[in-house]
């Protein structure tokens, strides 16, 4: 088979696409077979759900997808360009610009306030601080934050602290955002208010968004239902 290059403007309209991709881990003498074989596209725009149990592998199956570890075999593209064969350098310039991370325990700098920590990652971008006043600013009043710019994390809420993580995400204005249980430290009045503005931001902006779930209200909000099961896909629910 004729080998695909590394960008190929015939993939940008899928967003996200692994190619037979299998993840194996090595503890003490075994091998963990965390993906096998899955091969997945997800189209621009799509709101999209990989669930399962723990140990199911969908974890690891968003974090080959988000270049943040790579795949043991198999090929994987991120909006028309193969990252799983990036030089590390280029890889995190790629994530920087591309996409939004939204992490399980927030990942918040605790000695940054709500503010410095919406705004860092465009500050890694060289975005001019004026812009990122205006987006940030836009954001936090969007989300029900205004007010709380000078608090540090270890002041906030739980969903305050996620509703943070969301807008970091989302301000550098990435094409992608992977979120990992981003509704599991939360209770459910904020799992609903953190969902409908990840919904109007997919809608609105056109962000294609994808989160590895087992939490019931994130796989029912979701177009797109993709189940798995000892690391490989079960599963595959699209619906209207």
């Amino acid at each position: 088979m004729k080998a695909m290059p590394e960008h190929d403007d015939r993939l940008n309209a899928t967003a996200i696409r692994t190619d037979r991709v299998n993840k194996t881990f090595r503890q003490a003498s075994e091998e963990v077979h965390a993906v096998r074989d899955v091969s997945l596209a997800v189209a621009t725009g799509e709101f999209t759900a990989l669930a399962g149990p723990s140990g199911s592998g969908k974890t690891t199956l968003l974090n080959l997808v988000g270049g943040l570890t790579r795949p043991t075999s198999g090929r994987v593209w991120v909006g028309g360009n193969e990252i799983s064969r990036m030089r590390q350098r280029k890889l995190a310039k790629f994530r920087l610009q591309r996409i939004g991370f939204v992490f399980q325990a927030y990942n918040l700098l605790p000695v940054l306030s709500a503010f410095e920590n919406a705004e860092f990652p465009m500050l890694l971008q060289g975005i001019a601080a004026g812009e990122r006043r205006s987006r940030v600013t836009a954001l936090f009043e969007r989300t029900g934050l205004a007010g709380l710019e000078a608090r540090r994390p270890g002041k906030l809420s739980g969903g305050q602290q996620q509703r943070v993580a969301v807008v970091r995400a989302v301000a550098g204005r990435p094409a992608f955002v992977l979120a990992d249980e981003p509704t599991a430290n939360l209770d459910s009045a904020a799992s609903d208010s953190l969902l409908d503005l990840m919904s109007e931001l997919n809608r609105d902006l056109g962000v294609t968004f994808v989160f590895a779930t087992h939490d019931a209200k994130v796989m029912d909000r979701s177009r797109r239902l993709v189940k798995m099961v000892d690391g490989a896909i079960a599963s595959d629910e699209l619906r209207p």
